[in-house]
């Protein structure tokens, strides 16, 4: 891939370009958002969530930053505890849906911001935790956003990271990847007539770093005991490090 492209599924464009395509996927799937997810992972997404939270340990008392989390589905999950949460989305009408499920489900007291995670507004050191789940892969210069995610967390604080990866398990990963390529798309146009954001969107699981590549970005950004926790043999992740 030339240096100064990135992926946007199996193409290769300008960065500029990506991030004006993935907010053009995220706008037309918002209205959508579960749907897409349980014609993704089967329904799993809900489980891996689960786990993801828990994994993540939220304190009352706590400021986390749950990035990409624009619907709230994770947000709803960590405001439990009691902890202080800012959701942020660099898409508006993400945001809107998230904003909208909070009043019908009347929880009240969270931040919403619209937010690009590779350039944060936030002060340094502002939060105890950083959340991000299947966000990371669509941002344009994960890097970027890495860097971001360690300058916002005040020592000692978490960086949780869920996210699709490579299956390591001799036979699914075949399984898989015909249910992802042909069928996905199908139930896309079938259940939400748009099946060019959802074969975008497995395209992007597919040039996702593996996980110890993406574990090592994680270390180069700054964080240590830096670890991943795969699920069915490495389909999903969660990556979690530590900011000193």
């Amino acid at each position: 891939m030339n240096e100064d492209h990135v992926s946007f599924g199996y193409e290769d464009v300008a960065p500029d370009e990506k991030t004006k395509r993935v907010g053009g996927v995220f706008s037309n799937v918002a209205s959508r958002y579960d749907l897409m997810n349980d014609a993704m992972s089967g329904g799993m997404h809900r489980l891996w969530k689960d786990r993801f939270v828990r994994r993540v340990k939220p304190r009352a008392g706590e400021q986390i930053l749950d990035m990409a989390g624009g619907t709230g589905d994770i947000a709803f999950r960590l405001a439990r505890s009691g902890a202080a949460i800012t959701v942020a989305d660099i898409n508006a009408e993400m945001l809107k849906v998230g904003m909208d499920r909070a009043e019908k489900r009347g929880i009240d007291g969270l931040i919403w911001a619209q937010e690009n995670a590779e350039e944060l507004s936030f002060a340094d050191k502002s939060f105890d935790a950083y959340t991000i789940a299947f966000g990371i892969r669509n941002v344009t210069d994960i890097e970027a956003a890495l860097s971001e995610a360690h300058r916002m967390l005040k020592r000692g604080g978490r960086f949780f990271c869920l996210e699709f990866s490579t299956t390591l398990w001799p036979g699914f990963a075949e399984v898989y990847d015909l249910y992802s390529h042909k069928l996905v798309p199908k139930i896309g146009q079938a259940l939400a007539e748009d099946e060019d954001s959802y074969r975008y969107l497995i395209e992007s699981i597919r040039r996702f770093p593996d996980m110890d590549t993406f574990k090592a970005m994680i270390e180069d950004a700054g964080f240590v005991q830096c670890g991943v926790e795969p699920m069915l043999g490495g389909l999903v992740a969660i990556h979690s490090g530590y900011r000193i």
